[in-house]
């Protein structure tokens, strides 16, 4: 089984908790789409990254002096939103810490797609930026099928915990389609179905977290999932869409 999730844009240095297994796996078109964004001046910079001054001055200074393989994180523990910080991967047993080794994957506008253990710098580009790079109008061109040729290995089930910004690199390319089982974290109002981005957020990641722990391998695995928040909704739920609905 595979388990696809999104970045996010707080993302932290700590090279010490745990060690890099290796450098990410496109690094070199990463390094295009860097030089791309180098040629920017800083009103285009703070045009394409949907920001303050505040928050596009450093990241336009730290675009000119980052090095992609120098004071490397681990992808896992270098991403510190809210998904990650209610996985709380630093917390992980050995087996868990295997298992999103094998598992998990994160889908990334600057590094295409990310093995955990995979060393990153940080960086601010989300994958709907439209950034030209090498001939290709936007990101989703620039990657195209490479990012869902790299996830699938086989006839397993793809768990989708991402956000519909960053599941569109691999929907256009599924062979076949009933592979991707999208988990729906929703509320009820006025009996419809309604996603609050935070609730999805933080259940997002605890769910990566109950699947690690509990070595999930099917789909069936997943509707398990225990928690006191959410309970699966198996009359809203199909076969590629399993939605669990918040209780409080």
């Amino acid at each position: 089984m595979k388990i696809i999730i999104a970045p996010a844009k707080k993302m932290v240095v700590d090279p010490d908790t745990f060690g890099i297994d290796a450098l990410p796996q496109y690094l070199a078109q990463t390094q295009e789409i860097l030089n791309q964004l180098r040629r920017l001046d800083y009103p285009a910079a703070k045009a394409l990254w949907h920001c303050s001054d505040k928050l596009a001055r450093p990241n336009f200074q730290w675009l000119q002096e980052l090095d992609l393989k120098r004071q490397l994180t681990p992808a896992l523990l270098a991403f510190s939103g809210i998904q990650y910080q209610y996985m709380a991967p630093d917390l992980f047993t050995a087996p868990a810490l295997a298992y999103v080794r094998d598992n998990l994957r994160i889908l990334s506008g600057f590094y295409g797609i990310l093995r955990p253990f995979d060393g990153v710098v940080p960086y601010r580009l989300e994958m709907q930026s439209k950034l030209p790079v090498a001939g290709a109008h936007n990101l989703y061109d620039f990657w195209g099928d490479r990012l869902y040729r790299t996830l699938v290995t086989g006839p397993e089930p793809i768990i989708n915990l991402a956000s519909q910004e960053y599941v569109k690199t691999i929907t256009p390319y599924l062979q076949h389609p009933k592979q991707l089982i999208t988990v729906v974290f929703g509320s009820l109002v006025n009996d419809k179905l309604v996603t609050k981005a935070t609730l999805a957020k933080m259940a997002r990641g605890e769910m990566v977290r109950y699947l690690a722990e509990h070595n999930a391998q099917t789909a069936a695995d997943v509707t398990a999932f225990d928690h006191p928040d959410w309970t699966f909704a198996p009359g809203r739920s199909t076969a590629t869409s399993l939605v669990f609905i918040y209780q409080k």
